[in-house]
């Protein structure tokens, strides 16, 4: 008997590990990539592309540690990653596993349906159009692997402000946003303070004559560099028992104060009503800076256009010569049938934010469709992981749950999403890090046993619990266990500093006896932002 065929859509960061993990497994994947290279959302391009893009000057907000595949740690390179280099990472990824040869280019999937012996075989018929020559063709695989992501198609509500289509300066979605040139010396507000707008906003007002970021709710601004100099995920993705024992409103009054050292949210005009723990985290080291020297000015809700302008709600008016609506995205899989995944805008019915309800045979899973408080990287992989191994009929290994429980863990988990965060269409598909990815592990069977370790290896236990939950920490047991897992988790905050000793220094005795309790409650706040 041959290998079982799996179709894998899409070659960006979820692609590529769902590729490795078909492997792994001893399948054989077949990757359709619309574009012509691998790495989605993070190849920056300068002409606008069809799918997700960064633009030219994007940093990741999440640290290279915390983003980095369970199996391939990051080499020595600063801790918050250039674009250039996360794509690096991308190639670096492939070309170590041999997975560029799995990847068919400028391939668009046009459909996925079940063959007429699904309810026996669990098969697919996928369609493909080859997008240099128009032809398409039909194959049959035994599983498909949907990892499209959620960044590709822009929601553009500019119909929604009244005078939009008057207005005779430039309106653009950030998603086709590519640098600061066409900006110089111009009035441009930006709406949105989710991380693009805050990021855009920032750029802009290096070059722009003046900067307008407009905002309904406000929002907390949570820095990269957190205590001590270190990566803020270094705290705010542990184990550590005392974001169990804390009661939650200690920790948010704690969050609150700790952000506000920084800058008072009121005086800025930032401060929402929701508190910290009830937002998507937006990160922006440089936004505070440019708001107190006025190069950016935080307005609130636009109201209305005028042919030259642009009228907020508190009835103010400025000058506009451009809008950029950082609005995020929704999403779509137009190559499935609405009876297989139904999606609504940003919401859609997937069990564990993978699986499709409803089917007969759990042949088809959805990875990276999820917004986690934490990395992609690591996510999609373990998604990938039990996709290609126990989740789906692909390795047969294991089956899901009924449809109703199914059912009743979605709804269970959007009303859990609604009273913890406030009401947005950004807000459908969150996810806490650890504790995603210690329930898929807990699926596959390679969560850390923590009192086993605590017994068989004390140091490192106490890096398991105290630092952040890296992907490496599934590798140590089960299936797939790496015999590299170790070593990358007991170098892992080495590797962290590494590239900030540039220069020696000496230590003060007094930076080298900081007391635990210190630190307990550092963690303990920074923590309560993510967990509670």
């Amino acid at each position: 008997m041959g290998k079982k065929r799996v179709c894998v859509i899409g070659a960006g960061a979820s692609g590529l590990t769902a590729i490795k993990c078909c492997i792994d497994e001893g399948l054989e994947p077949v990757c359709y990539e619309k574009s012509h290279d691998i790495g989605g959302l993070w190849r920056f391009e300068e002409s606008t592309k069809d799918g997700a893009t960064v633009y030219r000057s994007t940093y990741i907000n999440t640290s290279k540690e915390l983003m980095a595949y369970s199996d391939f740690p990051p080499p020595q390179a600063a801790n918050y990653l250039h674009n250039s280099k996360v794509m690096q990472y991308y190639r670096d990824y492939a070309d170590k596993f041999n997975l560029l040869k799995n990847i068919k280019y400028k391939r668009e999937v046009l459909s996925c349906e079940k063959t007429a012996d699904f309810e026996l075989t669990g098969n697919w018929f996928v369609t493909t159009k080859n997008l240099l020559t128009d032809e398409t063709s039909v194959d049959v695989f035994n599983g498909v692997m949907v990892a499209v992501g959620h960044h590709a198609l822009p929601h553009f509500p500019v119909s929604h402000f009244p005078g939009a289509d008057k207005f005779k300066g430039k309106i653009l979605h950030s998603h086709d946003y590519r640098d600061f040139r066409g900006f110089e010396n111009k009035n441009v507000v930006v709406l949105g303070v989710g991380n693009s707008g805050g990021d855009i906003a920032v750029e802009l007002s290096w070059h722009s004559k003046q900067v307008y970021l407009s905002t309904r709710r406000g929002t907390w601004v949570f820095n990269r560099v957190g205590p001590y100099g270190m990566p803020i995920d270094f705290l705010v993705t542990t184990r550590a028992f005392l974001n169990w024992i804390m009661p939650s409103s200690i920790i948010r009054k704690a969050v609150e104060s700790q952000l506000n050292e920084k800058f008072d949210h009121d005086h800025y005009g930032l401060r929402p009503d929701n508190g910290p723990f009830n937002q998507h985290p937006f990160v922006n080291d440089e936004l505070p800076n440019r708001i107190i020297n006025g190069s950016v000015m935080i307005k609130s809700n636009i109201g209305c256009f005028t042919e030259d302008s642009v009228i907020f709600d508190d009835g103010t008016e400025v000058e506009a010569d451009a809008v950029i609506f950082a609005t995020g995205f929704i999403f779509q899989f137009p190559f499935l049938d609405d009876s297989i995944a139904q999606v609504n805008g940003t919401e859609s019915q997937l069990y564990k934010y993978m699986w499709p309800v409803g089917m007969t045979k759990h042949t088809l899973a959805v990875i990276g469709h999820v917004q986690v408080l934490g990395a992609v990287n690591p996510v999609s992989e373990m998604q990938s992981r039990w996709a290609t191994r126990y989740g789906v009929c692909i390795s047969g290994l294991a089956t899901l749950p009924n449809d109703n429980k199914m059912l009743l863990d979605i709804n269970r988990n959007k009303v859990s999403l609604q009273k913890r965060f406030y009401n947005s269409q950004r807000h459908t598909m969150e996810a806490d890090h650890v504790a995603y990815m210690d329930e898929i592990a807990d699926q596959i069977g390679v969560k850390p046993n923590m009192f086993s370790l605590f017994i068989t290896d004390r140091k490192l236990a106490r890096k398991v619990w105290y630092e952040f939950c890296s992907g490496y920490q599934y590798r140590l047991k089960g299936p797939g266990k790496w015999a590299g897992a170790r070593e990358a988790i007991m170098g892992q905050k080495s590797r962290m500093f590494c590239p900030l000793h540039t220069r020696a220094t000496t230590k003060s005795s007094k930076s080298k006896k900081k007391s635990l309790l210190s630190y307990y409650w550092l963690v303990a706040v920074a923590i309560g932002a993510f967990y509670v």
